[in-house]
């Protein structure tokens, strides 16, 4: 797994042999975590024509969605993946280490 996108504070795109995953920063008050959800046909469709700005979107939507209260409806709750906090934090240690290739600020997560 490896990071080549991000908007800091907000969001980061990772790959891994699967695909496309972005990890979203979540907050509702007190509450707050990392959301992290492979992307679909239709959000990798949206991705080519995109770019960065689409990504800026689909991280502000799932946010706004609230997927992480327990009486969230949320459509990406269901999506959220699990088990893969150590494979995204070490994605994110080599991302660092190498200097952020095409990042911008200092990421913390």
């Amino acid at each position: 797994m490896k990071v080549i996108d991000h908007q800091p504070h907000a969001w980061l795109l990772l790959e891994d042999e699967s695909g496309l995953l972005i990890d979203v920063e979540c907050h509702n008050g007190a509450v707050s975590c990392s959301v992290l959800i492979r992307l679909n046909e239709e959000e990798l469709a949206e991705y080519r024509d995109g770019g960065h700005a689409y990504l800026n979107r689909l991280a502000e939507t799932i946010h706004y969605s609230a997927p992480i209260l327990a009486i969230s409806n949320s459509p990406y709750k269901p999506r959220k993946l699990r088990g893969y906090q150590d494979q995204v934090l070490e994605a994110i240690r080599q991302w660092q280490a190498q200097g952020q290739p095409g990042g911008t600020a200092n990421m913390q997560h």
